[in-house]
C-alpha cells in the first residue's frame, strides 16, 4: 500500500512541477516527507548503492557516550533505551558508535586483510558507505561479553530486549534476518540505527523496502 501511494504521490508531484504550478525543492524529499539522501538528515539511507555525500562527512555534533560517540539526537535517545533497559534488569553496553571516514577505512583494510574483500563486504561496509559514519548507528552488546557481534546475540537479553523496544525509543535493527539480498549484510542483531520515533514505528523490515529502494547487496 505504502509503495503505491508512493508512487501516486511522486507523479502528481511531477506532474504539477512540469506544470509549474510547485518549485522544485531544494532537497527532494520522499512521497513520505523523509529525507533520505542528505548526510545530515536523521533518515539518510546509506548502503552498497548510496555512498554519503561528501565522502568525508562528519556530523556536526557528537556526543559522548560511554566511551563511544552518537550524534546528538541519537546519543540522548540511546541513554534513554540503556536507562529503560537497565531498569527492566537488562545491561545494554555501546560496542562501536560514530566512526570518521578514516577509522572505518582502516577497519574495512583489517576485514580485507584477514577473509578476503567478498566475505569482508558482507561484514564491514567501505568508506564512505558505513551508517557508523553518520553518527546515527550503534553496535551494543551484553555486560558479560557474550555473543558479542555474533547472530546469538538475538537470543540474549540484551538482543531480545533491543528486539522488542528499541523502535520505541527511535531505533531499528537495520540489518535483519533474511535481508542479506537487500542490505548486502549478513544479520546483525546488535546493530542499532536511529531513525526517529515515527518512521521506527514504521519499518517493518528494512529501509530500502519501506523507502522502495532498489535491494543494494554489491557495491555498484
Amino acid at each position: 500500500m505504502l509503495k503505491r501511494i508512493s508512487r501516486m504521490t511522486a507523479a502528481v508531484a511531477g506532474l504539477m512541477l512540469a506544470l509549474g504550478m510547485i518549485a522544485p525543492p531544494v532537497t527532494a524529499l520522499t512521497a513520505t516527507g523523509y529525507d533520505i539522501d542528505s548526510a545530515s538528515s536523521l533518515q539518510v539511507v546509506v548502503n552498497k548503492h548510496r555512498p554519503l555525500n561528501p565522502a568525508t562527512y562528519v556530523p556536526a555534533r557528537l556526543v559522548r557516550v560511554q566511551g563511544e560517540q552518537l550524534r546528538a539526537e541519537a546519543a540522548d535517545a540511546y541513554k534513554q533505551l540503556a536507562k529503560a533497559a537497565k531498569a527492566a534488569g537488562v545491561n545494554i553496553i555501546p560496542v562501536s558508535g560514530y566512526r570518521s571516514y578514516s577509522q572505518q577505512a582502516s577497519l574495512y583494510d583489517s576485514y580485507v586483510r584477514q577473509y578476503g574483500q567478498a566475505t569482508a563486504d558482507t561484514l564491514a561496509a567501505r568508506p564512505r558507505f558505513s551508517e557508523h559514519q553518520t553518527g546515527l548507528a550503534m553496535d551494543i552488546g551484553n555486560a558479560s561479553g557474550v555473543c558479542a557481534l555474533q547472530a546469538c546475540f538475538a537470543n540474549t537479553p540484551a538482543g531480545k530486549w533491543a528486539a522488542e523496544n528499541a523502535a520505541s525509543y527511535g531505533f531499528i535493527i537495520r540489518y535483519p534476518a533474511g535481508a542479506e539480498d537487500v542490505t548486502g549484510y549478513t544479520y546483525e542483531p546488535w546493530h542499532l540505527r536511529y531513525v526517529g520515533k515515527e518512521l521506527a514505528g514504521q519499518v517493518s523490515t528494512t529501509l530500502e523496502d519501506y523507502f522502495d529502494l532498489e535491494p543494494a547487496p554489491d557495491y555498484l
